[in-house]
């Protein structure tokens, strides 16, 4: 199973229908969001807003399967069961589980392709033994409910950086990601009018090798694509790279007076695997 979504990843509260399909058109894949973005009395009507969006006749849903994941509530909790009653009645079948702390979890989710969202100290410290489930197609990081799990108050410091555990956290599930084929999602970026830092940060992110960024609200979006998007330089650096390459036809060679090896041939290739 491979996760293709992204780079672009949109939330949109599960209680909200009539924003379904703009977060959808808005994005490069959208998250439906039974969990935190549903408060806990609503999430029975959250529920029965997406059996509705499929239409009285059942022909199809409004949202593409292939561009929707759905995040449901953590495995054991009443709702996680629920959740997982209602999404049999449709035909998304790629899954966030929220607070994924454990391999044992993601059996029950068989059938699913599951994105583990590892955002508590257990989620971190197993995130390879979870990377490892067959089903799991990708594994993200949430920072505040992280924070939140060893009692502490914020995963930012005041310059806006990351705490030294919250990056931590960020590379031990981009290399258990990474160790096992999955791939990696960042996480949100809460400050939604600093769109420069959220630039940086999503640059950081490519350069870093995660596969996509999430987001929390539409304005989020463009500064995520443009980070992951090669510019027309890079494009044609890659490309002249690869073409010396091949002319080369050794494994180490000179390309305007540096060495050339493996890991820099992969890194063009990746650059013209985001352009397309």
């Amino acid at each position: 199973m491979t996760f293709v979504m992204g780079p672009a990843l949109l939330f949109c509260p599960a209680d909200r229908p009539e924003r379904f399909q703009k977060a959808a058109e808005r994005s490069d894949a959208v998250i439906i969001d039974l969990e935190d973005a549903v408060a806990a009395a609503d999430k029975k009507r959250a529920r029965g807003a997406i059996l509705a969006q499929l239409g009285s006749s059942g022909e199809g849903p409004e949202l593409d399967p292939s561009r929707t994941i759905v995040r449901i509530n953590p495995a054991g909790t009443e709702d996680f069961e629920k959740d997982l009653h209602c999404l049999a009645h449709t035909p998304y079948r790629t899954v966030m589980l929220a607070k994924t702390e454990s391999a044992e979890q993601l059996r029950a989710l068989e059938g699913f392709h599951v994105i583990a969202l590892c955002e508590t100290a257990a989620g971190i410290v197993n995130a390879p033994a979870i990377a490892a489930a067959p089903n799991v197609v990708a594994l993200m990081w949430g920072a505040e409910d992280l924070l939140a799990s060893l009692g502490g108050t914020s995963s930012r410091k005041d310059d806006g950086g990351y705490r030294a555990v919250a990056l931590h956290a960020r590379s031990s599930v981009l290399l258990a990601a990474g160790a096992f084929g999955k791939e990696a999602v960042d996480a949100v970026y809460v400050n939604i009018p600093d769109l420069e830092g959220l630039a940086e940060e999503a640059r950081d992110a490519v350069a870093s090798g995660f596969s996509s960024k999430a987001c929390i609200h539409p304005g989020q979006v463009a500064a995520v694509r443009a980070a992951y998007a090669p510019s027309g330089d890079e494009v044609a650096a890659a490309r002249e790279l690869l073409e010396a390459a091949r002319a080369a036809g050794t494994g180490v060679f000179q390309f305007k007076g540096k060495m050339i090896d493996g890991p820099i041939l992969k890194h063009a290739e990746a650059t013209l695997r985001k352009a397309r």
